[in-house]
């Protein structure tokens, strides 16, 4: 299973969250990217449970939509599976080695690594560094995953008419788009600790990277789905009607005061509590700034108030800021959509590796 593999051509990339499965087409002149083609195909509530696919089919269903709404003619796609489902480890190898030798020695000495059957996982690995300590040596980033996790998603996306030609890792595929932010900042981020909170529907993840590099991860259970079933049991609407309401708006006048400023501090006190255990475990780093990203992160007002709760400059993730568009795509609905479609943008840049 190559997860980290070179490129023939470009590759559609498709993002199945929670909520929805996201599409994205990216082609290169030059160093500047184009956005070719995009689509955003929302999903039913319970397709994806804790980021596991309940049912093969209604994804496959969704990317079709999200396919046949980008006009995207790319038959070869990248996926990825969720950090949770990912075991990634730092091993250190003789540098001498070949990488056929390299897997060889892995394959033996797989079980001291991952407590599964090696025939029920997919791995694989990717030589980071030279070791510090001994130049003989280098770091090996070996990711592996349960084969079911990797399974699914590349049946979703045959049975939607495409084939899997990578399967990448969520959190190395933010890490991967970070890169597209730079120009956002007025100054450099080098040798800065920077939080990247990405708030999904079901799931917020806190990455902290400090020069290019994540250093600290955490997944917690909170997301923009809270805000919806507010919105559901407080004004009897359906789930699908909440989700509309919550995105077009159409609710009553009390809907700000009493619905969405208490979710607007509730992810204020999630990034606060995520970024306490990142400070208490790594002596005491301060971070220099946030980036919000996900579904949440486009709720007006969020960014202001993350920056006056905490203290630090706060900016909303748009990994397009310098790209250019095709005329098939919609310059404001992509904006709007831009923060969420961070991990979709990092799998595309895969094509350009």
């Amino acid at each position: 299973m190559n997860w980290f593999n070179r490129k023939e051509d470009t590759v559609l990339s498709i993002d199945i969250s929670t909520a929805a499965v996201k599409l994205l087409e990216l082609s290169k002149t030059g160093s500047r990217y184009r956005v070719e083609s995009y689509a955003v195909a929302p999903l039913p509530k319970d397709a994806v449970i804790d980021k596991n696919i309940a049912n093969v089919n209604v994804i496959a269903d969704a990317i079709q939509v999200a396919l046949k709404q980008s006009g995207s003619k790319l038959k070869q796609a990248t996926v990825a599976v969720a950090g949770s489902a990912v075991m990634t480890k730092i091993i250190t190898m003789d540098a001498s080695l070949t990488d056929d030798q390299m897997e060889e020695q892995i394959m033996i000495e797989a079980d001291q690594y991952v407590p599964y059957p090696l025939d029920e996982i997919n791995f694989d690995f990717e030589v980071q560094r030279i070791n510090e300590n001994n130049p003989a040596m280098v770091d090996v980033l070996l990711a592996a995953s349960r084969r079911e996790n990797v399974d699914d998603r590349v049946e979703a996306l045959a049975k939607a008419g495409l084939k899997a030609r990578i399967v990448d890792v969520e959190a190395f595929a933010m890490e991967n788009a970070f890169s597209l932010l730079s120009d956002q900042f007025a100054d450099s981020t080098e040798g800065q600790t920077v939080a990247i909170a990405d708030i999904g529907a079901t799931m917020t993840n806190l990455m902290v990277l400090h020069d290019y590099r994540t250093v600290y991860a955490r997944e917690q259970s909170f997301g923009g789905k809270q805000l919806t079933e507010e919105i559901q049991r407080r004004y009897g609407l359906s789930y699908e009607e909440a989700g509309l309401a919550k995105r077009h708006g159409g609710l009553p006048d009390n809907y700000t005061a009493d619905v969405l400023d208490p979710f607007r501090r509730a992810i204020v006190q999630q990034i606060q509590r995520s970024l306490q255990f990142f400070v208490s475990s790594s002596a005491n780093r301060a971070i220099d700034r946030i980036i919000l990203a996900g579904g949440c992160a486009s709720i007006p007002g969020v960014e202001q108030l993350v920056e006056k709760s905490l203290g630090v400059p706060v900016y909303v993730a748009n990994p397009f800021v310098n790209m250019t568009l095709s005329n098939k795509v919609k310059s404001q609905s992509l904006s709007n959509d831009a923060p969420a479609m961070m991990t979709a943008c990092g799998l595309a840049l895969r094509s350009f590796d």
